[in-house]
């Protein structure tokens, strides 16, 4: 009878048991769409958040080149609340590929698992900027002058070329190729008080990379 009871007493504790676990709360969801966008060599990680209504979600953010075992922690990336961490500092060669993984953490949920970014290139991955243009009308016709890119580009690519697009009046277009060397173009020849517009494309000979073209800008002739 007395072991009889033990059993009983046993497995009494043994359902007790169960219970318990099986109402732990789950592993909390992973983020998605971990990718690296970079602009100008600015290269930017985003995540989009798990589906989850917490509000104290907290980011952890590592990384590491493409071949090596060790992940490291990115600076200032470590329990952050946004949803992007500026990589810059410690992707910038161009001639490695990287790797960038995010989790989420929050209370009571735990941790999440790990999300991967696809590998990244700042030499092919990067979008090229195209150069912002100001127009000014004289007697003799338009001034082009170019700001070029940010700094970061025209170090890494002195061979830098810009093509300005006019478009005159009936539509055609006309294009004009300037090195990062000059500042700026004057357009002559034009037809009095009409009016012409433009756009600017950075040009990387060396890679056959292009910007897309810029805003259009317009302007009257004198």
């Amino acid at each position: 009878m007395t072991d009889l009871l033990l059993r009983v007493v046993l497995l009494g504790n043994l359902g007790v048991t169960a219970q318990v676990t099986s109402s732990a709360p789950p592993m909390l969801a992973p983020v998605s769409k971990v990718r690296f966008d970079s602009v100008d060599y600015r290269n930017v990680v985003h995540w989009t958040p798990p589906t989850t209504n917490s509000s104290s979600l907290q980011y952890h953010v590592q990384w590491k080149i493409y071949g090596e075992p060790q992940w490291l922690d990115a600076p200032g990336c470590q329990r952050i609340q946004r949803t992007h961490c500026d990589l810059s500092a410690v992707t910038s060669d161009p001639r490695e590929w990287y790797y960038a993984r995010v989790h989420a953490s929050s209370r009571p949920s735990g941790q999440s698992a790990w999300a991967l970014s696809p590998r990244f290139s700042p030499r092919w991955d990067t979008q090229i900027s195209p150069p912002v243009l100001r127009l000014n009308v004289n007697e003799r016709g338009i001034v082009v002058r170019v700001k070029p890119p940010r700094q970061t580009v025209r170090k890494r690519h002195r061979g830098l070329l810009y093509e300005i697009y006019l478009t005159h009046p009936g539509g055609q277009e006309e294009v004009f190729l300037m090195d990062c060397c000059s500042s700026k173009l004057p357009l002559k020849r034009l037809r009095h008080n009409a009016t012409y517009c433009l756009q600017g494309q950075t040009v990387i000979p060396l890679q056959a990379k292009s910007s897309a073209r810029g805003a259009v800008k317009c302007v009257t002739t004198l």
